[in-house]
């Protein structure tokens, strides 16, 4: 919490950015906060400028591992949901209707298309985006003389706007890629409907009620495109009161994992307009306490297997596909209006050791829930044990619905946010992964920037700048990741100093064609210790966190059969060609660690092993990097009544079981895995 409240008080001005000046990189603990950047939209007043701009989709296009991950996601369950889900059927949709009426009108149809849209955009995919454009265009012209657009969907004779509001991202990110203004008319016209709404009337079902801060930063993004259209602050106003109170401290309004990791952040955005920072500190507030009560587990997320329960903290609850993507995007989001790096920490923390391991990896089939401890996926009802009944661990293309359609955001988003643009006209890599992006700097100047890395599998992250062939004067800004304890980076080879604890690199000189920055970032192997959770522990190095390799034996089931009942699919989907899978244990799971070893874990033996030939290294079978350490089976330790992982036994344990050497791998590469350890005496 100190650290949070020093990175406030540095973002409102009270502290000073430490620096450390050796010739033209300069460490900083903050990104500029005044000036204007004349290439890209900032907030305008009233509302208090973002310290760090979003790029247009489309700018970035990943390379390495992630450009293989959004090409098996347009080749897997993304790209084929369309021949898969009723919900996507253009039979009768309600969504491709000029009225409105017809099937499948809620919330599946734009889910889907917010992160399918975007792949195409980014992939620069000509059938992706002209199957975007069936849905787009169909939103454009289903405006009605009131304003509203889309289908209507009365609850308690009250509109649902919770639907639009997906849509809303969805045309946002297409004007960003086409420019096409009617995008703007449509948004004036709707948000003018919801301003005349009375109060009684908006945002009053429990989605939207408790999601209105989409629709905020929605409002502000039209705000900031558009001119004389002061009335929409008051709009901001509206929305704020009638939304769910995510301000309120040691408690949340509700408990829905999703809502958690989507809406916590409501009362930061906000803090845009009110400029208070009590409101910025209540989403600090809210992120820690969630954490501090169902989130002392590895990899980044907490336990609410859809509703957080007291109780029911141990490693083996999970959280929803859904409740992942959306805290990646609140995290992208609240980095955008803080310019704080932690929120980009556990960006990669999530992305990097839990999305990954929700979806199989051809990506071709995902599950609902996905846990730290997870010793079997399968096709069985696990409650009580979880909040739920059915099969919400199964691997299946044919179900899941909200997460089905949902998760398509995760990775384009991400990609999306690797670069973002500073208020002094400069770039900042904020995300590394390998990647070519177009950014326009200095006196509005398009720079290339090529960055060459198998990060987080390696240390070393190389960035090439092109000017073509002139003189571009901008600061580059490099973000140093909290783990990494004695970063280094040379400029065109040479050394360049940087302070103990700098959250940030500032390189600031005149770039040439071909210039060259080489970031390294030491990974040391650390020890995280959960005492509320048992004194279990984890492994890291660097922002992997590992878990055990458990042999993972794939059985194929019929997906229809297997299916969460309220799943829906077309008459004409082959469930043959889009198998399920349960995911079940053919080795042994029950271990703890040598307590003894883990007074110094960084003496255990890290195996580096060739990169993957096809690139992609979320596989358990193709990890490049793996630990051995030393372990005992704990008998006791079993698959409980409900089918699931047992709870942690308390650490330390007894065991009479033989000292054996286990191998741990990268905790996104585990579909099967144990990432929280109890300790053996």
């Amino acid at each position: 919490m100190i650290k949070r409240i020093s990175f406030l008080s540095l973002l409102m001005g009270v502290g000073l950015a430490a620096s450390a000046q050796s010739g033209i990189a300069t460490s900083v603990n903050q990104l500029p906060l005044t000036g204007k950047n004349s290439q890209y939209i900032n907030n305008r007043a009233p509302l208090k400028q973002n310290v760090l701009l979003k790029l247009p989709v489309g700018s970035i296009v990943p390379e390495g591992w992630l450009g293989k991950y959004l090409e098996l996601q347009k080749d897997g369950l993304t790209g084929h949901l369309g021949e898969i889900s009723a919900w996507l059927s253009k039979k009768n949709n309600a969504w491709l209707s000029t009225d409105g009426k017809g099937d499948y009108g809620w919330e599946e149809v734009p889910y889907w298309l917010k992160g399918y849209a975007n792949l195409g955009y980014i992939l620069k995919d000509p059938k992706i985006i002209a199957e975007s454009k069936i849905w787009l265009e169909a939103a454009l012209r289903s405006q009605r003389p009131d304003g509203y657009f889309g289908p209507l969907i009365l609850r308690n004779n009250k509109p649902d706007l919770w639907g639009n509001m997906l849509m809303l991202w969805c045309l946002q990110s297409y004007y960003e890629y086409s420019g096409d203004q009617r995008v703007l008319t449509l948004m004036t016209n709707y948000f003018k409907w919801q301003a005349n709404l009375p109060d009684s009337f908006f945002l009053k079902d429990y989605w939207e009620n408790s999601r209105g801060g989409d629709n905020l930063l929605s409002v502000y993004w039209l705000y900031n495109r558009t001119q004389g259209n002061e009335w929409l602050m008051d709009l901001a106003d509206k929305i704020h009161r009638n939304t769910a109170n995510w301000w309120q401290k040691d408690d949340l309004p509700n408990w829905h994992n999703v809502n958690v990791a989507q809406c916590f952040r409501e009362p930061a955005t906000y803090y845009l307009k009110s400029q208070s920072t009590a409101d910025l500190n209540a989403t600090y507030d809210n992120f820690h306490f969630v954490r501090q009560v169902f989130g002392q587990v590895p990899g980044g997320m907490f336990g609410a297997d859809e509703n957080a329960r007291p109780g029911y903290t141990d490693p083996r609850q999970g959280v929803e596909t859904c409740g992942m993507v959306e805290q990646m995007a609140s995290n992208e989001i609240l980095l955008g209006i803080t310019g704080d790096p932690f929120w980009a920490d556990h960006a990669e923390e999530v992305a990097f050791n839990t999305y990954p391991a929700a979806v199989t990896a051809d990506f071709k089939a995902l599950r609902y829930i996905t846990s730290p401890n997870m010793t079997i996926s399968d096709s069985h009802n696990h409650a009580p044990g979880i909040d739920n009944n059915g099969p919400f661990l199964m691997m299946n293309p044919f179900s899941s619905r909200c997460c089905q359609h949902n998760h398509s955001q995760g990775w384009p988003y991400y990609a999306e946010h690797l670069y973002m643009a500073t208020n002094d006209n400069g770039v900042a890599a904020v995300l590394y992964a390998a990647s070519k992006a177009e950014i326009k700097v200095g006196n509005n100047q398009s720079i290339q920037i090529r960055q060459e890395s198998n990060y987080p599998f390696e240390e070393s992250l190389r960035f090439e700048i092109g000017t073509q062939g002139k003189t571009v004067d901008f600061p580059f800004y490099l973000r140093i990741p909290v783990w990494a304890k004695q970063a280094k980076v040379t400029v065109n080879g040479k050394s360049q100093a940087i302070e103990a604890g700098a959250k940030y690199i500032r390189i600031e000189r005149k770039w040439k064609d071909g210039d060259k920055v080489e970031l390294s970032l030491p990974m040391t192997i650390d020890l995280k210790t959960w005492a509320a959770n048992k004194n279990s522990v984890s492994i890291q190095r660097g922002p992997l966190t590992y878990a055990l390799k458990i042999k993972e034996n794939y059985v194929k089931k019929d997906s229809k059969a297997s299916a969460i009942g309220d799943s829906k699919w077309q008459e004409t989907a082959d469930p043959s060609k889009w198998p399920s899978y349960e995911i079940l244990p053919a080795s042994d799971w029950n271990y703890g660690l040598l307590q003894n070893q883990l007074q110094a874990v960084d003496q255990l033996k890290v195996v580096k092993r060739p990169w993957p030939k096809d690139a992609f290294p979320f596989d358990a079978e193709a990890v490049p990097i793996s630990i051995l350490v030393k372990a005992k089976r704990i008998d006791g330790w079993k698959i409980d009544e409900n089918g699931l992982t047992g709870v942690l036994p308390l650490s330390p344990v007894e065991s009479k079981g033989e000292v054996q050497e286990v191998e741990l791998i990268p905790m996104g590469a585990a579909r099967l895995r144990i990432a929280a350890f109890p300790t053996v005496k």
